[in-house]
């Protein structure tokens, strides 16, 4: 069961990001502010809902949250600031689209830099735990594939219709067979489809 805050003192908002793991393409991060009154059966992590699903709670989120921000930042960038920075950045930048300045921040996972003065908590598996996180995942994930199934058409050897620019075997064997495309992360390097990924 989602709980809907972790402190009941300031406003919150809860912050995640999506695409940290993929070979290819932007990391997107999103950040919401729910009511305090907000529930939603369906809401969980957005690795845990059908792909229909997320669209369906994402049309819920923007219509009922207080205030919503998603930002990305681009694998030209991940690979100069490295995917940790690059993923920290996105949520700063989600976080200030909010038309609403939260008194705390929740972060789903254990890395995080301070967004001005604004105290914080990092969160382990958060998406799994607070609505907001949830929330802002389901948000950072939907708008990502919609970037992703954008500039598939462009490349359909990688098969991104599907696996969205993750490490897939036959994403791995396209970019062995055919080379990395203008959207691939120069910094991940991809050896045998069967070994793990070096990041």
């Amino acid at each position: 069961m989602l709980l809907p805050f972790l402190q009941d003192e300031f406003m919150e908002a809860g912050c995640d990001e999506a695409g940290r793991g993929c070979l290819a393409g932007p990391v997107f991060a999103a950040a919401v502010i729910l009511p305090i009154k907000f529930k939603h059966d369906l809401l969980n992590d957005s690795k845990q809902l059908k792909e229909s699903d997320r669209f369906f709670l994402r049309q819920v989120i923007e219509q009922e949250a207080l205030a919503f921000g998603v930002a990305m930042v681009d694998h030209q960038e991940i690979d100069k600031i490295n995917i940790l920075n690059a993923s920290i950045k996105a949520m700063h930048l989600a976080i200030n689209k909010l038309s609403l300045r939260p008194g705390f921040i929740i972060i789903d996972g254990n890395r995080f830099k301070p967004y001005q003065d604004i105290p914080h908590q990092c969160v382990v598996k958060g998406d799994g735990k607070y609505f907001s996180i949830a929330a802002a995942s389901i948000l950072a994930k939907t708008y990502r594939d919609d970037f992703m199934l954008n500039i598939a058409s462009e490349y359909p050897k990688y098969d991104w219709e599907r696996n969205k620019g993750y490490p897939t075997i036959k994403h791995r064997n396209a970019v062995i067979e055919f080379g990395m495309t203008p959207y691939h992360r120069k910094s991940f390097r991809v050896s045998n489809p069967q070994l793990s990924l070096s990041i």
